[in-house]
């Protein structure tokens, strides 16, 4: 006979065994998490590429046709986001951010419950459908949060850290760009590393873009792109671009925050705030307008278009840059979902051709990466991940210096119109509104109690005054 356990080591194995079970179920649905992650990543592009191609062929039957189609959707995006699907306007970092921020878990999951990440999935490509000059990498930032958190539901401890890695995976999967994803994490999810949540981040990120590399392969987001400043003149091309994006991605951050704050009412702010769905139409039809004098190319991710100017397959009109700045700033402030990365991407390369017509001696491409990359820093205000994406997207090192130099001087520029990167000034937003409510809430519940207490027999007697 075997001799048996005595009960206090019986006791302390079951206990490590149900620890140890506990231990891998969380590991385990983490896994699952970066899984779901990298596919709802995968089907965001493809979908939107798929909506982008519909609009374009519906263009192709009638020019004039998105002077009605795009009024309406937004006007249509924008009531059903507000009557359905509440906190999924905008890009949705600033919602990821703010839940982050949030200690109240009551407060934390209207901002990334999975009823927010359908909502947005679906009315992001809906807005794309329509010609909206909006990105899907921001809004699978919103959803990989969305989804972490789900699976991190038991656990609030760890669920900020769970919302960090799906908006890192996010981000990693939608562009195939992993340390892009974990520098996202560090700089502008987080503005610091967490240790005890550093593997997991990192394990999301790995598991997200294996999932998104599996379906769709492993690509660069725009190609291999060989290209590189000659000639010690040709730096000059560094502040140029530099101080020129970083000032226009200031003025459009500061733009869609005041928007979003709330206008003075002498100059259109009530009508931002009491009637939300015709200010939406109005932004549908300035959108139409600036696609129709574009020749329809401002229609919109953005992604084609910078892939023609960076490839030299195609032209595009001189005043490509500002018109998609301005499609893109409408599509924001409207309040539809949809992001600003591939946008901004778009109008960055439409102004580095203009800025590479004062540099004819020097290579477009080359000229157009340092465009690219300092209004997205302008806009952002997170230069590292700038430069980080870039360099990853394009798979150029040569130009690893003059971007990173290019990135910081368009921070610094864009800091002296807009303080505040535009996410963490939405995100601001998020918190005062999800606090109100959970204090509003707390009021209730009080009162209700002490209105119980009241009605209770036996209970405390009623005080008046």
């Amino acid at each position: 006979m075997k001799p048996s356990l005595h009960p206090r080591r019986r006791k302390r194995l079951y206990r490590l065994a149900r620890v140890t079970r506990g231990h891998w179920l969380r590991q385990s649905l983490f896994v699952l998490g970066g899984v779901v992650v990298g596919v709802a990543a995968v089907a965001l592009a493809i979908w939107g590429d798929e909506a982008n191609k519909r609009f374009h062929e519906l263009l192709t039957w009638s020019r004039y046709a998105s002077f009605v189609v795009t009024p309406v959707g937004f006007a249509l995006a924008v009531w059903l986001t507000r009557r359905f699907f509440p906190n999924a306007q905008g890009s949705g970092i600033p919602q990821a951010i703010a839940a982050r921020e949030l200690k109240d878990q009551k407060a934390r999951e209207p901002l990334v419950s999975l009823r927010v990440a359908l909502g947005k999935i679906a009315l992001t490509l809906f807005g794309i459908l329509c010609g909206a000059s909006t990105g899907r990498e921001g809004p699978t930032v919103q959803v990989g949060a969305s989804i972490m958190y789900a699976a991190g539901r038991l656990s609030p401890r760890r669920q900020p850290g769970l919302i960090l890695a799906g908006s890192a995976a996010g981000v990693a999967a939608a562009f195939n760009t992993p340390l892009a994803g974990v520098v996202f994490a560090i700089e502008e999810m987080s503005r610091s590393f967490e240790v005890r949540t550093s593997g997991v981040i990192i394990a999301s990120i790995i598991i997200a873009g294996l999932t998104s590399v599996f379906f769709v392969g492993n690509y660069n987001y725009f190609g291999v792109i060989h290209a590189s400043l000659v000639g010690t003149e040709t730096w000059l091309a560094v502040p140029a671009c530099g101080i020129f994006g970083g000032l226009l991605g200031g003025l459009f951050s500061r733009f869609v925050v005041a928007a979003a704050h709330g206008l003075p009412r002498r100059i259109g702010g009530h009508w931002i705030q009491d009637h939300p769905v015709q200010f939406a139409a109005a932004c549908g039809l300035a959108v139409a307008v600036c696609g129709y004098i574009s020749g329809d190319a401002t229609f919109g991710t953005g992604y084609d278009q910078a892939a023609h100017l960076l490839t030299g397959k195609g032209e595009l009109p001189w005043d490509f840059g500002v018109l998609k700045l301005a499609a893109t700033a409408l599509s924001t402030v409207s309040g539809l979902p949809g992001g600003i990365f591939s946008p901004s991407l778009a109008v960055g390369a439409g102004l580095g051709v203009n800025v590479a017509s004062f540099f004819p001696s020097q290579v477009a491409s080359a000229v157009i990466l340092l465009g690219m990359v300092s209004y997205f820093a302008g806009v952002v205000q997170a230069p590292i991940t700038a430069f980080v994406i870039v360099t990853e997207m394009t798979d150029n090192h040569d130009m690893l210096l003059p971007v990173m130099a290019a990135a910081l001087l368009a921070h610094a520029t864009s800091r002296l119109v807009c303080r505040e990167g535009i996410y963490h000034s939405l995100s601001h937003g998020f918190v005062d509104a999800m606090r109100a409510k959970a204090a509003a809430r707390s009021e209730a519940e009080a009162e209700a109690a002490r209105e119980a207490e009241a009605d209770t027999p036996g209970g405390a007697p009623e005080t008046r005054p």
